[in-house]
This record gives C-alpha cells, sequence and structure tokens, in this order.
C-alpha cells in the first residue's frame, strides 16, 4: 500500500485547515472519541448523517502537531468486508468438498454494509488525510486495511495514519491524535492470511460433515431443524476434544475402595488431625496389619517440627484469558457473556481494551494514577488511600507475567465509577473484579506463619499442620479469594502422648470432574487454540451446533453427535 505526503503525523499545508476523515470500529466509538477531541474546540460538534443511519458523521476542528483540520468522524461496524468463494463455488452441491482448497476466493463488501461503503467514499473524495481508529490487535488492522481500500479506491492521494490507543479517556486519545503512526500491513495480511485457511478447511469440511452424517444423527438431537449444519473448524474441533475426552476418563472411571489410616488429639488448645503419610492402601489386608500394629503400639512421639513464613501472593495483571476464567469461576459468567460485558464497559470508557494477551505492566504506565482515582469508592476507595500512604507499607510493584503482545496493557480501570445506574448487575461486577483486581496487583502478599509436626506412631508415619494469617494485605481487597488456616496445639520434638483417635477408614475413588468453563480455557491456552479475542467464540459455537451443553452445575458433556465426531476423527488417526 503507498500511502501519501506527510510524516510523524504532522506535515501539511501551513496555515490552511486540511480536512481528515477518521473512522472507528463502531458508532459509539467514534461519539465517545468526538466528544473528547472536540471538547474546548472553536466551533464545537456538529453531527449528520451518513448514508447508514446508524454510523453517523461528527465534524470539529483540531489541531495535530500544530497543523489545524477539519475532522470528520465516521464508523464501520466491525469487518466492513466479507471472505468468500466465487459464485460458483458457494453452492453446495456445486462442486465437490475437496475443491475448496483450490477454489478462488474473493474479499468483498456485503450488501448490508453498501451504505457504510458509500458514505466512505464520499467522504474521503473530499479529504486529505484518513485516520484509523480501529482498536489495536491484528484483527482491528486487519478491518483498518479494508476501511483503506475503499477510501482509496475513491481517493488515491490519501495520506494515511494509524491512532494506537488501549483506552476511551480522554488523555489516551489526546495523545495517540497528537502520535500517529502508520498501519502494519504485515498484521493484517496475517488475519488475511488465517481466515483463508479457516475459510477453505471450514466450508470443506463442514459440506462434507453436513451432507454425510446429517441425516444419520437428525433423531439423536435436541431439534428437528433438517437444515441443521454440522459445522468444522480447525479451532472448534480441538476444542471438542477436551470437552470429549474428559467425558470419556469420567464415564471409564471404575470406583475403586481404598483405606487409610487416620489420627486425632485434642488438648486444651485444640484438635490436631494427623494424616497418614503413606495415603492410602487399597489392598485391605495390608492397611489391616499396619492398622493393627498401630494399635498394638499406639504411643505418639513428635519426630518433626517445621515452622516458617509463608507468603501468598497476589495475581499477576489481568489478561483477556484470567478475566474469562475468574468471571467464570466467580460469577458463572459465560466467557462470551464476560467479553461482552467487557466491551460495554470498555466503550464507556471504564476500563482498558479486553482483548490483550499482556499480563505486565510497562514502567511508563502511572499505577499510582490509576490508584488515585479509586479513593473515592464506598467499598475499596479506603484501601486504595492506604496503599498510596507510604507509611501504611502496602504498596508493592506488580510481579510481571511473561507475556506481552505489545499492543494493549492489561485490563485495568481507567475511570472511577460508583456505580452507574444504568448498568446490569454483570456490568457492576465486572467492573468490580477489574478494579479489586488491579489493586490487588500493586499490593503486598498475605503473610502467615506455618507450623507442620511430624509423628510416629509404630513405625508409621502421620503430619498434621496450622496456619496463622499474620496480614491479609491483598486479600483484604481481593475479596474473590480467601486462604484458609486452623491453630494446632503447640509440641515439642520427642513429646509423647496417646492418640485421642485412631482409626481405619475407607474411601472410593472418584471421576475427574468434566471440563468447565476455567478448564476449558485453561487446556485451549495450553495447546494454542484461538485467541484472547476468539476462545469464547470457539466455546459457544459447540453450544450453537449442539455439540456440547452445559450440565446444571456448569460443566461442559458432549451430545451423541459430538462424541460420535470425535471418535471418527479419532479413528482416522486424526
Amino acid at each position: 500500500m503507498a500511502y501519501g505526503g506527510g510524516g510523524g503525523g504532522g506535515g501539511g499545508s501551513g496555515g490552511r485547515a486540511i480536512r481528515v476523515l477518521n473512522v472507528a470500529e463502531k458508532p459509539s466509538v467514534a461519539k465517545a472519541v468526538s466528544g473528547f477531541l472536540s471538547k474546548n474546540q472553536q466551533g464545537g460538534l456538529r453531527v449528520r448523517d451518513g448514508r447508514s443511519r446508524y454510523n453517523r458523521i461528527f465534524e470539529f476542528n483540531h489541531t495535530i502537531n500544530g497543523q489545524p483540520c477539519h475532522m470528520s468522524f465516521t464508523s464501520v461496524t466491525g469487518h466492513l468486508m466479507e471472505l468468500d468463494f466465487d459464485d460458483r463455488f458457494r453452492r453446495w452441491h456445486s462442486c465437490d468438498p475437496v475443491d475448496l482448497y483450490h477454489a478462488s476466493v474473493r474479499k468483498f463488501v456485503p450488501e448490508d454494509k453498501s451504505d457504510i461503503r458509500r458514505t466512505l467514499e464520499e467522504e474521503a473524495r473530499k479529504c486529505q488525510w484518513l485516520i484509523l481508529w480501529l482498536d489495536c490487535d491484528r484483527e482491528g488492522e486487519n478491518i483498518a486495511f479494508e476501511v483503506i481500500e475503499v477510501c482509496t479506491q475513491a481517493n488515491r492521494n490519501l495520506n494515511i495514519w494509524r491512532a494506537r490507543f488501549s483506552a476511551l479517556i480522554e488523555r489516551e486519545i489526546q495523545n495517540s491524535l497528537q502520535n500517529l503512526v502508520r498501519p502494519n500491513q504485515l498484521f493484517a495480511d496475517a488475519v488475511d492470511l488465517r481466515q483463508e485457511i479457516d475459510l477453505r478447511i471450514g466450508a470443506s469440511f463442514t459440506r462434507f460433515q453436513t451432507m454425510f452424517l446429517r441425516d444419520a444423527f437428525m433423531i439423536n438431537l435436541a431439534t428437528d431443524d433438517r437444515n441443521l449444519v454440522i459445522s468444522y473448524g480447525p479451532c472448534q474441533f480441538p476444542t471438542l476434544g477436551f470437552v470429549v475426552e474428559r467425558y470419556w476418563e469420567n464415564q471409564s472411571h471404575e470406583a475403586e475402595e481404598f483405606w487409610t489410616i487416620n489420627c486425632t488429639h485434642n488438648t486444651d488448645e485444640g484438635t490436631a488431625n494427623f494424616k497418614w503419610m503413606r495415603g492410602h492402601f487399597f489392598d485391605y489386608t495390608c492397611a489391616a496389619i499396619v492398622y493393627e500394629m498401630c494399635i498394638q503400639e499406639p504411643t505418639v512421639t513428635v519426630t518433626e517440627i517445621k515452622e516458617q513464613e509463608k507468603l501468598k501472593y497476589p495475581p499477576l495483571p489481568l489478561s483477556t484469558l484470567e478475566l474469562e476464567k475468574r468471571a467464570s469461576r466467580f460469577f458463572h459468567m459465560s466467557p462470551a457473556h464476560t467479553m461482552k460485558v467487557a466491551e460495554d464497559l470498555y466503550q464507556a470508557g471504564f476500563i482498558s481494551y479486553p482483548r490483550t494477551e499482556t499480563d505486565r505492566f510497562s514502567e511508563k504506565t502511572d499505577l499510582r494514577a490509576i490508584v488515585f482515582e479509586q479513593q473515592g469508592h464506598p467499598l475499596w476507595g479506603s484501601y486504595a488511600q492506604l496503599l498510596l500512604n507510604p507509611e501504611a507499607g502496602l504498596w508493592r510493584n506488580p510481579s510481571s507475567g511473561r507475556r506481552d503482545d505489545k499492543a494493549h496493557p492489561p485490563i485495568h480501570p481507567t475511570r472511577f465509577s460508583p456505580g452507574e445506574s444504568g448498568w446490569s448487575r454483570d456490568h457492576h461486577r465486572l467492573y468490580e473484579l477489574v478494579v479489586r483486581h488491579f489493586l490487588a496487583c500493586v499490593s503486598q502478599p498475605a503473610k502467615a506463619a506455618e507450623t507442620s509436626v511430624e509423628i510416629d506412631i509404630a513405625g508409621e508415619t502421620f503430619s498434621s499442620s496450622g496456619r496463622v494469617i499474620h496480614a491479609k494485605n491483598y486479600l483484604d481487597v481481593y475479596t474473590f479469594e480467601s486462604w484458609g488456616g486452623s491453630m494446632i496445639p503447640t509440641y515439642t520434638l520427642g513429646q509423647q502422648f496417646m492418640p485421642t483417635t485412631l482409626t481405619l477408614d475407607s474411601g472410593v475413588t472418584r471421576p475427574p470432574p468434566l471440563l468447565s468453563e476455567a478448564d476449558l480455557l485453561t487446556c485451549m491456552d495450553k495447546a494454542g487454540i484461538g485467541t484472547d479475542a476468539t476462545m469464547h467464540e470457539h466455546i459457544q459455537k459447540l453450544l450453537d451446533r449442539h455439540y456440547a451443553i452445559k450440565t446444571p452445575d456448569i460443566r461442559f458433556s458432549p451430545t451423541n453427535l459430538g462424541e460420535a465426531l470425535v471418535m471418527g476423527y479419532d479413528d482416522m488417526g486424526f
């Protein structure tokens, strides 16, 4: 892509105002950014309709690095273009599914977005600059180049710039406008390539599966929809594989009885529960023989006492994956719903960009300023004040994870909210999670003293431990986590006593539980399946396609169809 003149975000036409077309990814972002940039500007903000009634045009004056500009600000609604096969390959029975690996494809603006295209073309003809305000990830970069393609067809002399921002707050928007960069063609190409691979693999296997299997399995589905699509996706199917494999492990488990020896000791200070260091025996005779030895010589001797300070560290800065996992664990919110709510909070300017793989803050981030804004909150404001008080000694620079996508910081609050009246319960809960998580990140770890005691009974070793929390620190604000502890009586090395109880108890092995949403996200992350922006979509697709269902305790179980598909691919060696 050849760009017009100019450099460093400036350059231009002296004192004469140049016309700039600005394009955001959503109408709400265009409105918010226009509001920030038009504040205190001569002439204020003017609004007019574009060809699409949902994508209005905001006009105002501004100065970019000393250059006066007349700004026109509009938007798209996500991707402007679609990738699909040429018309002769689009009908399901038009060719053998294998031919789709070589069929020609094209990228085009669909009919339902033709009004947005016409707006961009008309505005581009009147402008000298194009500034792209798309989300700052690879997907956003790809949409940026879709906008570039449409606009440059109407005006090939556009000077094209990219605004990079991670939060819809005024200081970040103003800073990004004064530090414009060029769009990244390589990021956009990477998305194009992924889209083409997904299209070819997904379309060919989906057509094959649907035509071959639909009639055989329709009677086993809860729906009688004869148009059901049995889709395939290179990320969707491995995700289904995790669900099915755990289900098979659960179903094939055979309960096995085991025996273990337990010892308790009551004193005036409390009760100690001693666990057998061997764990358990599956052979009753062996367990009974050892137990009989202990019964015959039941005198207890304290053989080892360990006392040490223990620390429970705060969580790492919040990435998208962790946000989804924690929202699922704490609130039973699905990943798809979590991302929808997080997107709402981001567009309203209350949290940073919610799609990020980064779990480490840049040294340039003013962490104390973020805490400062939270001092007035009725629930955690007093904790924020303590954090900023040097005498309290509560502050600690956050730990750094290993991931940095070089595009966005970890998710953090960007604006104080005492509780917006228009928010749903989930909006309030997710905002609270983001704020409390951030405050925890910059706090000292919880501190405790832990004592472990080992005893000997007839040559068999048992152990017990207790914990006393001395300082909760970050746990005072991160109320979603706890650190249980219990006192045990005081013992001395070599002390002898008689146990209060000494029992031979039985138990039964339990099958591994079905995967929860947090478990499934962890499996996907370890295997590199999907991205922070798409993992929740792959999980939702399993439910939409009737490949899996959620059990009442919010775990995943495959349907007959989902299980059969995985069995088929396993049998083929895939």
